[in-house]
């Protein structure tokens, strides 16, 4: 990992940190609320083993993921395109990427996750385009995201979902929408412990 990259995820991962343990105040509004380092070795991982170009985020908050998911790809000219609505923390994703040199490697979509995948499923561009896709937004809204990301998502594609074990006031949306990814005969798919829980599901058709 090269330098640049190696010292914004730390510095990252030390923050991530105080928040966690209330060392910091930060506004509700301004926390990270990243992945785990675990679960961020683990995307990076998977998208090298795919030899992942096309990458797509819902929920970017401060860039932490991003990063991870960048490292992974940039050797091959990968792109991702990352969706957030909250312009504090875009406006400090930005500057993370630039201190870790990846910015030209990512597109930031600001506004509702919702709306921006309905504009992305109306493209035919978009239609099977991602080999590898993160949700880490909203958890109530968590089933319909992945009805929407599915579509376009190619054969044989990735589809990771965050915080399926943890936090606790998660559990019921995450265990409804763990029933809802197995009952489709179109993927396949398993629930790991690494980080937070995380869902990792193949698109087989």
């Amino acid at each position: 990992m090269n330098k640049p990259i190696f010292k914004v995820l730390e510095e990252l991962e030390n923050q991530s940190s105080l928040e966690k343990s209330r060392q910091v105040d930060v506004p509700a509004d301004e926390r990270m609320l990243a992945i785990t380092k675990e679960t961020g070795e683990l995307l990076n991982m998977i998208l090298r083993l795919k030899n992942a170009k096309n990458v797509l985020e819902v929920g970017m908050s401060v860039g932490y993921s991003t990063i991870w998911c960048a490292e992974a790809i940039v050797e091959n000219q990968g792109k991702i395109i990352t969706i957030e609505q909250n312009p504090k923390k875009i406006n400090r994703a930005k500057e993370n990427f630039q201190k870790a040199n990846v910015l030209d490697s990512i597109t930031i979509h600001e506004g509702l996750a919702m709306q921006i995948l309905q504009e992305f499923n109306l493209k035919e561009e978009y239609k099977e385009f991602f080999d590898f896709v993160l949700i880490d937004a909203d958890k109530e809204n968590v089933i319909k995201y992945f009805e929407m990301v599915l579509p376009l998502v190619s054969v044989g594609g990735v589809i990771i979902t965050d915080n399926m074990l943890y936090p606790e006031k998660y559990k019921e949306d995450m265990k409804k929408y763990s029933s809802y990814i197995r009952s489709n005969q179109n993927v396949r798919t398993i629930t790991s412990p690494i980080g937070n829980g995380e869902e990792i599901t193949i698109k087989l058709r």
